[in-house]
């Protein structure tokens, strides 16, 4: 079976999606579809513009879910058996499987990354990649800080963890006395996939409902409980719990394979998640399109 699995914030490039532009009449349609939906002329950002100008709050996620999508939906090829997206990513892979069309889920991510911004400003804080311990001491040592959770389980000893400035630095240090090989804080503008983030929850739980959702041809296996969905009713649900809960990628590629996904296909900028899927399941064959 295939699964097909899309990246999220950080594997964005300059000149992403320029090759599908300039070889795809359906392409070029996708990016200037997406010029209008936004308002400005994110196309020319992504071809042309600084890494500066792509980590812009409100470039990069639209910017990362505009190639993974187009990359996928221009290929006659694509027949998903099972998606998955990492945390953003999950937005690409709903419409991958058809439950979002292109314009609704641009405007959800578009929305989303502004709503992030601004529980970042509310509340000052950051994420940190902790390399070499075991899942559960990592768990353990959160539980021991004030306002650190575990926020991305990436794949088997590596895992990122959320919370305020302070939390993290406290935990940085008892990660490492417990043996982690790195604990590194991340230059990101704040404590995703924690609940410093519930402001952007509750606006994009209003956004998602407000949202037509339809059926999807195949089953997309969510961040939020690793399982398989296809029910539109959880599927919102999970989306909406996402940005205050951990992204389980460990898990979500762990049950994929047990339910019987062989070929792993990465659409989108970078290859990050051929990477996570190798250091999870060595067996799997991983590429990207």
């Amino acid at each position: 079976m295939k699964a097909y699995v899309f990246p999220g914030q950080g594997a964005q490039f300059t000149g992403m999606g320029k090759d599908l532009y300039d070889s795809s009449a359906q392409a070029k349609a996708y990016f200037d579809q997406a010029n209008e939906i936004l308002g400005f002329d994110i196309a020319k950002i992504m071809f042309e513009g600084s890494a500066e100008e792509l980590k812009e709050t409100k470039v990069t996620q639209p910017a990362v879910f505009i190639h993974s999508v187009v990359s996928a939906l221009v290929q006659d090829s694509f027949h998903p058996d099972m998606v998955a997206g990492h945390s953003l990513g999950e937005f690409s892979a709903l419409v991958a499987n058809k439950t979002l069309g292109f314009e609704d889920a641009l405007k959800l991510v578009s929305q989303r990354a502004l709503a992030m911004q601004r529980a970042c400003e509310m509340n000052p804080s950051t994420m940190a990649a902790i390399l070499g311990l075991d899942d559960h001491i990592v768990e353990e040592i959160c539980a021991t800080v004030n306002g650190v959770v575990a926020a991305n389980y990436n794949c088997p000893s590596q895992l990122v963890i959320s919370g305020t400035n302070e939390g993290i630095a406290i935990a940085c240090e008892k990660m490492k006395e417990a043996g982690a090989k790195r604990a590194l804080p991340l230059p990101v503008g704040g404590a995703f996939h924690s609940p410093l983030m519930e402001p952007a929850r509750e606006e994009l739980a209003a956004a998602i409902e407000a949202t037509n959702f339809s059926n999807p041809i195949c089953p997309v296996y969510q961040n939020f409980d690793a399982q398989a969905h296809s029910d539109v009713a959880e599927i919102k649900k999970n989306l909406i719990l996402q940005l205050t809960a951990p992204v389980r990628w460990t898990q979500s590629v762990q049950q994929m394979v047990a339910d019987g996904a062989l070929d792993f296909i990465e659409c989108g900028p970078g290859k990050v998640l051929q990477g996570l899927v190798k250091k999870i399941h060595k067996e799997a064959e991983v590429s990207s399109l």
